[in-house]
């Protein structure tokens, strides 16, 4: 029902940013590599067999990584670090499946609380929303700040629902962090950082 409720929002919200066409990684590297980015990552590929319940705290009651998105987290963060962009900061959703890749990906995060997937949020989704958007004009230095995340949150920034194709398990989305709040500069899959690298 939250999330019925959170995409009739979406649907009513004028659009902040267009979403762009996938980046390639021709494109992608340079920025990546530049640093100085906000980058909003969905968790890896999921068990969609499992239902979430809106329980935190129970890994059985949530819809967990499958053996192909464990694979995929541990592939992107080598893949990272071989391609010279390893993050500076990485920050983690309670949810487990944001967690595992996390962990997976980059060895350690730290918990941030707005970024709840939206149906375990204790708290209006919009407030959890206003402070990723707030984070993803923070500048960062000495790298790319890394917010390991879920699907809707990012939507409920950028103005609009975002379909599954738009914005794929274990995808990057590039902020550009500036005076005027951040600038979305796209979306990078995960695949395409794990080819790069080979």
């Amino acid at each position: 029902m939250r999330r019925r409720s959170l995409l009739l929002l979406l649907a009513a919200a004028p659009a902040k940013a267009q979403v762009p066409a996938l980046l390639p990684a021709e494109q992608a590297l340079p920025l990546l590599r530049e640093g100085g980015l906000n980058i909003y990552m969905r968790h890896a590929t999921t068990d969609r067999s499992q239902v979430d319940t809106g329980r935190l705290g129970d890994r059985g009651g949530q819809r967990n990584l499958s053996p192909a998105g464990e694979a995929m987290a541990r592939d992107l963060g080598a893949a990272m670090r071989r391609l010279g962009v390893p993050p500076a900061e990485v920050l983690t959703s309670e949810v487990f499946r944001a967690q595992d890749t996390a962990r997976l990906a980059f060895g350690t995060a730290r918990i941030h609380p707005a970024l709840i997937a939206d149906d375990y949020t204790r708290r209006d989704a919009r407030q959890d929303a206003a402070e990723i958007s707030a984070l993803l004009g923070e500048r960062i230095r000495g790298g790319n700040r890394l917010m390991v995340g879920h699907i809707v949150p990012l939507g409920m920034i950028l103005g609009r629902s975002l379909a599954q194709a738009e914005f794929p398990e274990g995808s990057l989305a590039l902020f550009r962090p500036g005076d005027a709040g951040w600038r979305f500069l796209g979306i990078v899959p995960a695949e395409v950082l794990i080819a790069a690298a080979r």
